[in-house]
């Protein structure tokens, strides 16, 4: 009987142990990509000084984004992200291609950039105060009353 149980609690300990070890390797980091960036084949179809946007968007296709003025240029975007348990995703590799235009629309420039050429940016949120205290219009009026001296009611 006593070999048995112990027999059992092994056997527990083995399924216990084997569950475990199948969840920490399913929780190994995943991974996901985001975005497009045409191949360097594609990008040798684009011709500096000859190709146009249009000519552009057919040949490699509609960009990502593009810039916020009318003469910028056409951005691809890529990223691959690794999801590890919980945590938060983490970039593992990110890949922009930039395709600027001159003013006439022709393409001036084809550059690619990678993730160790990038900058984080922090944002930031700039505010001028105004000096008014977080109170109500009431606490504000009621405490200004205070604030009136005898000389001023003269004036």
């Amino acid at each position: 009987m006593l070999s048995l149980a112990y027999r059992l609690k092994s056997v527990f300990r083995i399924v216990v142990l084997t569950g475990a070890g199948l969840a920490l390797v399913s929780c190994a980091g995943q991974y996901r990509n985001h975005g497009y960036v045409p191949s360097e084949e594609d990008l040798a179809e684009v011709v500096l000084g000859v190709d146009t946007r249009d000519s552009v968007a057919e040949t490699i296709g509609a960009p990502s984004s593009s810039g916020i003025l009318d003469a910028s240029g056409y951005y691809y975007i890529a990223t691959r992200l690794r999801h590890y348990g919980p945590s938060e995703p983490k970039p593992v590799s990110r890949e922009l291609v930039a395709i600027s235009f001159d003013q006439a629309g022709v393409v001036s420039g084809v550059e690619r950039y990678g993730l160790e050429n990038g900058n984080v940016i922090p944002l930031q949120r700039r505010v001028t105060s105004s000096g008014i205290q977080d109170k109500t219009f009431l606490r504000q009026l009621l405490g200004s009353l205070g604030n009136i001296g005898p000389g001023n009611i003269v004036q």
